[in-house]
C-alpha cells in the first residue's frame, strides 16, 4: 500500500478521467489497438495515445505488438488493473492497487516452478 502524496493524487486523477476508466474496462477482457480505444471512448487518437502512456506508467496497462495478415504491425493493449481499494484512515488516505500478472510473466514463473 502506498501511503498519501503525489502518487496518489496522480492516481485519483487519472481514475477520475472518463475516458481512462473506458480503457480500463474496454480492455478488461480483450486487448484493443488505439483506434479501437478512440472509437469507444469518442475521443481523438493523441487523446488515447497520451492515457495509454500514463495508465502504462502506473502498470494498469500492457502493450502488445499485432501483427495484420497484410504484414503491417501495430500494437494492442490490455488493462493489469484488477481492482483498487481507497482507503480514509487517521493518517490520511491509503490506495491499494491488485494488478494481474502479465502472461509472459506467468508463464515464465509456472516453468520455472514445474522444473525447480
Amino acid at each position: 500500500m502506498q501511503s498519501a502524496g503525489d502518487v496518489d493524487e496522480e492516481l485519483l486523477t487519472l481514475l477520475d478521467d472518463e475516458n481512462a476508466r473506458t480503457i480500463l474496462v474496454e480492455t478488461r477482457e480483450q486487448a484493443r489497438s488505439v483506434d479501437s480505444l478512440s472509437d469507444r471512448c469518442g475521443a481523438d487518437d493523441s487523446t488515447i495515445y497520451r492515457l495509454v502512456d500514463r495508465l502504462q506508467d502506473r502498470e494498469l496497462l500492457t502493450e502488445h505488438q499485432e501483427l495484420d495478415p497484410d504484414g503491417n504491425h501495430y500494437k494492442t493493449y490490455a488493462a493489469r488493473l484488477e481492482r483498487v481499494e481507497i482507503q480514509f484512515t487517521d493518517d490520511g488516505v491509503r490506495i491499494e492497487v491488485d494488478r494481474r500478472e502479465p502472461p509472459a510473466d506467468r508463464f515464465t514463473r509456472l516453468y520455472e516452478e514445474f522444473t525447480g
